[in-house]
């Protein structure tokens, strides 16, 4: 192998590295921004649940008003 070989391999090999380089941020930065979407997400799951149980708390209230006002008439 002559050094005009060896030379183009070694910056052949620092181009395939920098390029891994920039993917790995790149992967990072993607990954970083799912992981606050996903948090996002969970709280308004969270919040939609409770919303959810409230609705549904209160059409069970109503639902025994009028059970209680069909008996009492």
């Amino acid at each position: 192998m002559n050094q005009h070989s060896l030379e183009d391999d070694i910056s052949a090999l620092e181009a395939r590295v920098e390029a891994l380089a920039s993917l790995c941020e790149r992967l990072r930065g993607e990954n970083r921004s799912l992981r606050e979407q996903q948090n996002t997400l969970v709280e308004e799951r969270a919040r939609l649940v409770e919303r959810n149980d409230v609705a549904r708390h209160k059409v069970e209230q109503m639902i025994e008003r009028l059970k209680a006002l069909e008996s009492s008439q």
